[in-house]
């Protein structure tokens, strides 16, 4: 499929960009929804590199915060402010669990460029608003991993990273970061977020596919020997306890989605880690099925072609014109700047 992944959605509909390491296949696109790309791009899809712990220095330990017990902290450093190595201090100390590699952590931030003072982008401070972060670099850019990576739960921490682990040498015409420039990021880790529904199970509706999970709650789809239903068929599996989605809200999830004709997984989030978009951002099926239900649930949609792909399919060609599309998702997060 074709949607670039998600990592803090809200910057990405603010700016255009993320702190993405690259992009890769994701739920089904809209087809107006824009790459996010940097120059210090990598594929999602490679190996990750081992993450390590950056230490203090003297740039980092520069980088003055003012916390606020409601809102974004008041942050300044001097400029310019330049790194060649990734540097990390804590600002406050939690007690909860590190964050390892692989983890996924819910945060707010603020981000700044080090050479001009300007601030990029500021998410997260208010209760509705916590982003979902995988600490891994590759679904991030490197330097945006490592300021996460040994954190713990509850510390508030001031990185400065370098242009060859954020921006590159290229910068971001866009958001105004020219080629070179170190980024400041100050951000809170509040605590690690789930990677499956936490829900209640419920019972499908005859008709739907059968479902059965994995221990690390991975689906496997079974379709039944018959035609698909007519029109869009959407039902909870497990029913969740949070907030509501709304249209619009950018919603972290894991996905599964498999074609009723053959029965083949043609993508899914199960092994590269939870993924992040706007309701609006997906085909209007998979939107359909997030609006309306609660965090911590899981959708099983069956989606034929007129609110999926239409009559033309995908771009790839895997999924035909008269495909209906099956897709598990798991509704992990839902955050509102």
């Amino acid at each position: 499929m074709h949607l670039p992944r998600r990592i803090l959605p809200a910057l990405v509909a603010m700016s255009g960009i993320a702190l993405l390491a690259g992009c890769s296949s994701a739920a089904p696109a809209a087809s107006s929804s824009p790459s996010p790309s940097s120059s210090a791009s990598a594929s999602a899809a490679a190996p990750a590199a081992s993450l390590s712990c950056p230490p203090s220095g003297s740039a980092s330990a520069a980088v003055k915060v003012t916390a606020s017990q409601s809102g974004a902290p008041k942050v300044s450093f001097p400029t310019p402010t330049s790194v060649t190595a990734t540097q990390r201090s804590t600002v406050q100390s939690g007690s909860g669990a590190e964050a390892k590699q692989g983890d996924s952590v819910t945060l707010a931030y603020s981000m700044y460029d080090a050479k001009s003072g300007k601030e990029i982008d500021s998410r997260g401070w208010s209760a509705g608003s916590r982003q979902v972060f995988p600490v891994d670099g590759t679904q991030v850019l490197p330097g945006f991993a490592e300021a996460v990576v040994c954190a713990k739960e509850g510390d508030l921490v001031a990185t400065v990273i370098p242009a060859a682990k954020a921006f590159g040498s290229a910068g971001s015409e866009q958001i105004g970061v020219a080629g070179g420039d170190s980024i400041v990021f100050v951000a809170k880790i509040y605590g690690h977020s789930p990677t499956k529904a936490t829900g209640v199970a419920k019972a499908l509706p005859a008709g739907f596919p059968k479902v059965t999970l994995a221990a690390n709650g991975a689906p496997t789809v079974k379709i039944p020997a018959t035609d698909p239903p007519k029109g869009l068929k959407i039902a909870a599996s497990k029913v969740g306890d949070g907030a509501t989605v709304k249209s619009g809200d950018s919603v972290t999830v894991q996905y599964q989605g498999v074609l009723w004709r053959t029965g083949q997984i043609f993508d899914q989030s199960w092994g590269k880690g939870p993924t992040t978009f706007a309701t609006t951002q997906v085909v209007k099926g998979f939107g359909d099925a997030l609006v309306g239900q609660k965090v911590g649930s899981q959708v099983v949609a069956i989606i034929p072609p007129e609110d999926g792909y239409g009559t033309t399919g995908s771009q790839d060609g895997t999924i035909k014109g008269t495909d209906t599309m099956v897709f598990v998702i798991d509704i992990l997060a839902d955050a509102r700047s």
